[in-house]
């Protein structure tokens, strides 16, 4: 990787030129890895595989359009608005995992590290584990977000004025974190003490689990519409602002209390964040199609890609964190090797 100027943070090296473009056949909403072959998932029916730049192949997985996607690393699951949740591995292989008997779109998708699958549609969430039934629990409204928790098979549904927390094998009624409002998205600590949610207004909330205590997380000038957790789960980096916004989880209070750290600010909104799996550094990605790479201790960047006014749609590292994979809203990808 390229040194940062340790004696002028504010300087901003260049690694530009070392980025390789790969040529999608349309513009991708996610970008995940399986192994180091970039596999970037599209608005509409396919995934495209890069293993390298020049040898790209596209996989139909949907018959119309893909609304959400994610991937333990081993293979990609996908939710569609025809109603199936397909899973995809690195050899380009589909399973059609299931098919909504209503034909409901499939809002969102979750993947468990035991292998286990959660997935909603409307109001109704299900988790289908490696072995045994598939089980469903209805909530109040339209799920608006899913994750599992990194112990235990216990899946968070996020919906309007809280979030549900479910024993999909378990007999006990799920518990209720309520907070009014909308929220759009959830992700669980990687100590489990913390849950967070994505909210509709310009907004984070928490909770934490040990006695639910609230955490407003507030402004920010737009929706947070990317959240992503640092190597070893000590603070939250965010989208929603100018600047990625990042909050402190290092102690039993989590954020309450303290202010948010402000990095690599630009005049444009950051629009995808993806914290390195294991060093101290971040990808930003913006809404006039800048990427940098941030060193969190100081702050010190490094432009990966140049402004062409287009927003980052995309941006994701490989497991080993030698590669960063972006894409923006008009098709244009790369990969930049470390």
């Amino acid at each position: 990787m390229t040194s940062f100027n340790s004696d002028n943070p504010s300087h901003v090296a260049s690694v530009t030129d070392r980025v390789r473009k790969v040529a999608l056949p349309q513009p991708a909403i996610a970008v995940h890895f399986l192994g180091d072959t970039a596999a970037f998932v599209s608005g509409e029916e396919s995934i495209s595989f890069a293993s390298d730049p020049e040898t790209v192949s596209t996989v139909a997985v949907h018959g119309g359009g893909i609304l959400c996607a994610t991937s333990d690393g081993k293979r990609i699951v996908t939710g569609g608005d025809d109603g199936k949740v397909v899973a995809v591995d690195a050899a380009g292989a589909t399973e059609t995992l299931t098919t909504d008997a209503k034909r409901r779109w499939i809002d969102n998708v979750a993947l468990h590290p035991d292998g286990a699958i959660a997935w909603s549609a409307g109001k109704t969430a299900f988790v289908k584990p490696p072995k045994g039934d598939e089980k469903s629990l209805d909530v109040v409204s339209t799920v608006g977000g899913l994750a599992f928790a990194p112990k235990g098979l216990r899946l968070a549904v996020a919906h309007y004025n809280g979030v549900t927390l479910w024993f999909p094998n378990m007999a006990a009624k799920p518990e209720f974190l309520e907070w009014k409002g909308s929220h759009l998205g959830v992700t669980f600590s990687e100590d489990n003490k913390f849950l967070i949610t994505m909210m509709h207004e310009s907004a984070l909330h928490g909770w934490r689990l040990a006695d639910n205590r609230h955490m407003r997380m507030t402004g920010y000038p737009s929706r947070v519409r990317s959240m992503s957790w640092t190597a070893g789960g000590k603070h939250l980096a965010t989208s929603g602002a100018d600047t990625v916004i990042v909050w402190p989880f290092t102690s039993k209070d989590g954020p309450m209390g303290k202010e948010p750290a402000m990095l690599a600010p630009l005049q444009a909104k950051v629009t995808a964040v993806a914290c390195h799996p294991e060093s101290d550094i971040l990808a930003a990605g913006y809404s006039n199609g800048v990427v940098l790479m941030v060193r969190m201790s100081d702050g010190a960047e490094i432009l990966v890609r140049r402004n062409d006014e287009e927003p980052i749609s995309a941006l994701a590292w490989n497991a080993d964190g030698t590669l960063l994979g972006f894409a923006s809203e008009n098709g244009d990808a790369g990969l930049l090797p470390l």
